[in-house]
């Protein structure tokens, strides 16, 4: 069994320190590998590692404990509980119904859509166009009703004139796409990146604000190598995370 080594943190003076170590170490809980000690190193080594007093340590941990991530035994120690951990990978196969079928089984709620200037940071994948339609849903779990995750899609005009809204409460934005406008889809690149909850993220998926988010970017290309969609989706990071398979042949 290997020792749990918690992830390192860069720390934001405006926020308290406990809070951050707090996060830090709850996405490092959450996140660990699955041969990983549940013993937690000492309140000492703890502050060692993330440059805090041993006092905002025991208040960080105090905090994990609240929540029930961790049991503490006078004596014997710190321990990860058993049941804390994050949700199934999410896995980044090579086929657009595997994309199809990762996005599905969520119940989705439409938060707004309609044209707009392209946003600063997908100007690269529409040099041609001024304007995209904005799809903005927010998808729960189906079963407790729990946000997961909310997505925003920036898709071409004169295709999102043939989108459905209704379909997109009922499907991802590929299958609809796909099977229901008849875009001719030849690749779709992804993207997952580790950062930290922005204000409007945090609201909508019920979590601290700064705690660790995975952010997923899906950039669509037709047949003709035009991109059709950009999706960028935010994932909580204490539900989700994501492997990728590579075939050696």
């Amino acid at each position: 069994m290997t020792a749990f080594a918690p992830d390192s943190l860069v720390l934001n003076r405006k926020l308290p320190l406990w809070y951050q170590v707090s996060q830090s170490l709850r996405a490092s809980i959450l996140g660990r590998s699955p041969g990983a000690s549940l013993r937690l190193p000492t309140e000492e080594q703890l502050a060692t590692h993330y440059g805090v007093s041993v006092l905002t340590m025991r208040q960080a941990l105090k905090e994990l404990e609240a929540e029930g991530l961790i049991s503490r035994h006078r004596r014997r120690g710190t321990f990860i509980e058993p049941g804390a951990r994050r949700g199934a990978p999410r896995k980044l196969l090579g086929s657009i119904d595997a994309i199809v079928a990762q996005q599905s089984g969520e119940l989705t709620t439409i938060l707004g859509q309609g044209p707009a200037p392209v946003p600063g940071e997908l100007v690269e994948y529409f040099p041609d166009v001024a304007e995209v339609v904005l799809y903005k849903r927010l998808r729960c779990d189906g079963e407790s009703g729990e946000p997961t995750n909310w997505a925003e899609n920036a898709v071409r005009s004169e295709i999102a004139a043939s989108v459905d809204i209704a379909d997109l409460e009922r499907w991802p934005m590929t299958k609809v796409l796909r099977d229901v406008v008849g875009v001719r889809i030849s690749k779709i690149t992804d993207t997952v990146e580790a950062t930290l909850a922005d204000p409007v993220t945090a609201d909508l998926l019920k979590v601290p604000l700064l705690s660790p988010i995975l952010h997923y970017t899906g950039v669509t290309y037709d047949q003709d190598g035009r991109v059709v969609d950009v999706a960028r989706i935010r994932y909580r990071g204490d539900r989700f995370s994501f492997s990728v398979t590579l075939d050696a042949h």
